[in-house]
């Protein structure tokens, strides 16, 4: 694509309001082809692509946009991000679940989502922040769904005005354009608000790593096998099972204090029931505790 589609010529104010002016959908897509803006059709009221390629298909060429909508009228308008189109959308997401709204303010706060070039109401009433691309930068697609933000770019696609999708509640709502800046549009740093959304883990310390007193209560155990890295989960569930066995608690007790530490360290159902259930077929009365240095029967250790 070349500098000057970057700089988003095609992306007017009158494009954007013509889209809500369409009397139809098939109107809208050839407006768009026309103006240089690659577009695809999705399923009516939905966000499936209805070509076999997907966003991959997408095209300006209008005499393609005109078939496509020929044979499906009601077919929503999609077009893929990032550098196809030379547009990056932060998706904020409003569902039952939760809402992305005050994960966006906070950002726009801290200045890391200014720049858009417009926004688009979603059906949901969320919002699709719209930025111009980074040339010769590579700004992927990325999810935070605990924040409820999501990252449009390159290898994903988002669905356009005026396309409409079904509520939940049985309703029809519209895609619609929201608001056009005034001013020149600016890229957006994704990496940055990616670490602002999610900041990085903090490594365990030692303390987090060391492995509790064997006479621990099943509480202290469990919290220990909940902070379990990856590579680590099945050994530090294992020995925990086995300090619930040497304390006398039933397979049922241990299953429900540890099983439910161990999924939120990552592991599935199946393994920790399996993992338990191994710990109560091998411990034995003479089973070694822990000595002093922190090293188990099944070599976790500290860092």
């Amino acid at each position: 694509m070349n500098s000057s589609t970057r700089e988003l010529p095609a992306w007017s104010p009158d494009l954007l309001a013509g889209l809500g002016d369409a009397p139809n959908l098939g109107t809208a897509a050839r407006h768009l082809a026309r103006a240089g803006v690659p577009v695809f059709p999705c399923v009516p009221l939905g966000k499936q692509p209805l070509t076999r390629r997907g966003f991959l298909d997408a095209s300006t060429d209008p005499g393609r946009v005109a078939q496509w909508w020929g044979r499906w009228p009601e077919a929503n308008i999609a077009m893929p991000t990032g550098a196809p189109s030379g547009i990056v959308v932060v998706d904020v997401d409003v569902h039952a679940s939760g809402s992305g709204v005050d994960a966006f303010e906070r950002a726009r706060s801290a200045g890391l989502v200014e720049g858009w070039a417009w926004m688009v109401r979603t059906p949901s009433g969320g919002l699709h922040a719209c930025y111009p691309s980074k040339p010769g930068v590579d700004q992927r697609c990325w999810q935070v769904p605990s924040q409820h933000v999501d990252c449009r770019g390159d290898g994903g696609y988002v669905v356009l005005p005026p396309s409409r999708a079904t509520l939940l509640s049985g309703t029809i709502a519209e895609y619609r354009v929201a608001s056009i800046t005034d001013r020149r549009p600016s890229p957006i740093d994704t990496t940055a608000l990616r670490r602002f959304l999610e900041p990085p883990r903090p490594a365990p310390t030692s303390r987090t790593m060391l492995p509790p007193a064997a006479s621990s209560s099943p509480d202290r155990l469990a919290a220990w096998v909940a902070s379990r890295p990856e590579g680590a989960r099945n050994q530090g569930l294992f020995w925990a099972a086995c300090r619930m066995v040497e304390a006398g608690h039933n397979f049922d007790a241990s299953l429900a204090v540890l099983g439910e530490a161990a999924r939120a360290a990552g592991l599935t159902e199946r393994e920790a029931e399996t993992t338990i259930r191994s710990a109560y077929r091998t411990t034995s009365p003479d089973l070694q505790r822990t000595p002093a240095t922190g090293t188990t029967p099944m070599g976790v250790t500290g860092p």
